[in-house]
């Protein structure tokens, strides 16, 4: 499972730092990433980062936000700085494992958390 966290209501050029947590056996989690999806619109992508290290950014969110991650903790981060009210959305933590089940390996991509509201106001 993943649960996001950190949403809430800011002023444009605010900043949040949103959290997402991974809970379960894993043999590997390959990459955590952030998408958003704003009311009428489609869901996009927003931010990634592989175990690696490697990110990789919208073109609209480069240079605002930065994303981490901590393996040890199964956890990665988007901080969000100088916000706008065009990245009102909701956010949603996406991963790509090989999960423990049972006693098996158990590969799955684009696997989901609930999602967290970011509301920025002008």
């Amino acid at each position: 499972q993943l649960q996001a966290s950190g949403g809430g209501m800011v002023q444009a050029g605010g900043s949040l730092r949103l959290s997402c947590a991974a809970s379960g056996r894993f043999l590997a989690i390959y990459a955590m990433g952030w998408y958003r999806q704003a009311p009428g619109k489609q869901r996009e992508f927003v931010a990634s980062i592989t175990s690696g290290g490697t990110t990789n950014y919208a073109d609209s969110v480069k240079g605002r936000f930065t994303i981490s991650g901590d393996n040890a903790k199964k956890t990665v981060y988007l901080q969000m700085n100088s916000l706008k009210p065009d990245d009102t959305a909701v956010y949603y933590c996406n991963a790509d494992w090989v999960a423990i089940v049972g006693d098996a390996p158990v590969a799955s991509k684009d696997n989901w958390g609930q999602g967290t509201l970011v509301t920025v106001s002008s």
